[in-house]
């Protein structure tokens, strides 16, 4: 029996010797990640050390986790997509002998493990795959020889909460050996400011191979919204529009949504982060889609609100243009140089003007009723993606433009205009001296999105058996 078990288990490693086949050949390569921890270290100071720990998996049911889904810096400095992880970058060359500036401790290779919850790449692959010289399992970061109290300054986030465990190397025990070594009782606010700002002023700007990955998931993330206009009537749920995108994202390769989807009908268009999409029919309303793919780790943030019956009403059609104008108001200041928060108040000043004059309101002020968000935020690996707010538009950001206007029913005004929801979101890339709207591909005017309402969809065709 024992030499039955050592055959089974050497089967078991040969099987996952084997690289995967078939993948995607647009994943960041490891020299775009070795560039990114060489930026990394460039900002921080001077006899300092950086640590940065994956993401934990979380349980969805019992036994069950959640995909996992790595903690982006992480993934931005490494390009490692298996949580139980840690690394460390040094400002200086470390060690005597064989130098190091980084190291990676990641998950063992454990051919039981693997056939029940897929590979792993373990050391020789973080080397080989990732680039790193110096990298070992997660076990070994316990007594790997590292004086974090040498250094003037010990740059991290804050530490993820994970659920108590005693395997040596996992998430739980990589948190615990270094809270050892660095002797830290509680988190240093020092520590995590620096940390945020290396990574703000990192990530806010997008490198060519990043705006080729956000090219990609929006323009797979509108092509979903498109179909979704020609496919929708009064009698789809929310839910299958809801599905409609994420077959269209999975169709083009998306590994998933960037955030959970807002597919909202009516009354539900008025709720800023509706996320149940459970109504059985969208009746004769308008439809707010607030829907965006992740493809490689970067997220699109794309909004269309469409009539559900392809065509407008009065009233529904004169916020739509309302808020379409703040949207193109906005886009006349999108380039280098613009402070951000002005983004935010132009958009305000348009819509309470317009919400004035169509006796919704009576005072600019009171457009925070129906106006209750800010018009823009970074996109990338985050949806809210990291970045300085306080600071000016630079070339190749990545922001959100969406101003909407939400009137549920009982507002205070003339009920012709409850239960109307709409918001227009766009991808935007700073250029110098004006923008790229990288989410073009989906209409925006009310007059091209009944035009596409009007072709059919080959989902339309598609017949299922009733339950």
């Amino acid at each position: 029996m024992k030499q039955f078990l050592l055959l089974f288990v050497f089967l078991l490693a040969e099987c996952h010797t084997y690289s995967q086949v078939n993948l995607p050949a647009d994943y960041l390569s490891k020299e775009f990640h070795k560039g990114r921890r060489e930026a990394f270290r460039a900002l921080m100071p001077a006899n300092s050390a950086a640590v940065v720990f994956s993401y934990p998996k979380r349980i969805f049911s019992k036994g069950v986790s959640y995909s996992y889904h790595q903690n982006p810096d992480l993934y931005y400095l490494t390009g490692y997509k298996e949580p139980d992880a840690v690394l460390l970058i040094f400002k200086e060359m470390q060690g005597t002998g064989e130098t190091y500036n980084e190291v990676l401790f990641v998950r063992e290779r454990n051919a039981l493990s693997e056939t029940w919850s897929g590979r792993r790449l373990g050391v020789e692959g973080a080397k080989s795959k990732l680039g790193f010289t110096t990298a070992f399992n997660g076990k070994d970061f316990k007594d790997f020889e590292v004086n974090f109290k040498k250094f003037d300054k010990l740059i991290y986030d804050k530490m993820p909460t994970v659920e108590i465990s005693s395997n040596g190397d996992d998430l739980y025990s990589l948190l615990e050996y270094f809270k050892a070594k660095a002797e830290i009782a509680k988190e240093n606010d020092a520590s995590i400011d620096l940390f945020t700002d290396i990574t703000n002023s990192l990530r806010e700007i997008k490198t060519p191979e990043e705006i080729e990955l956000m090219r990609k998931t929006v323009k797979l993330s509108c092509i979903a919204h498109n179909e979704v206009m020609k496919a929708v009537g009064p009698d789809m749920s929310e839910n299958e529009a809801d599905g409609i995108h994420s077959y269209i994202h999975r169709f083009y390769g998306a590994e998933d949504e960037g955030y959970p989807p807002i597919v909202g009908a009516g009354a539900n268009s008025c709720i800023l982060h509706y996320g149940e999409n459970n109504s059985t029919k969208i009746d004769n309303q308008l439809l707010l889609m607030d829907v965006g793919a992740e493809y490689h780790g970067y997220s699109a943030d794309v909004t269309r609100t469409v009539p559900a019956n392809g065509k407008f009403t009065e009233e529904q059609k004169a916020i739509y243009q309302l808020v379409f104008e703040a949207q193109e108001e906005i886009f006349k200041i999108c380039k280098e140089g613009t402070p951000i928060q002005e983004l935010n108040l132009k958009s305000k000043e348009v819509i309470a003007a317009g919400l004035i004059k169509l006796g919704i309101i009576v005072t600019p002020s009171d457009v925070d009723i129906y106006y209750p968000h800010g018009c823009s935020h970074f996109l990338g690996l985050d949806v809210h993606d990291k970045g300085n707010y306080k600071s000016k538009l630079k070339e190749n950001m990545v922001i959100t433009v969406e101003p909407g206007i939400y009137i549920p029913a009982n507002s205070k005004c003339d009920k012709k205009w409850w239960n109307i929801g709409v918001r227009i979101e766009d991808d935007i890339l700073i250029r110098k001296d004006s923008y790229e709207n990288l989410s073009l591909e989906s209409p925006r005017k009310w007059e091209e999105i009944e035009a596409l309402a009007k072709q059919k969809s080959k989902l339309n065709e598609m017949k299922f058996p009733k339950i």
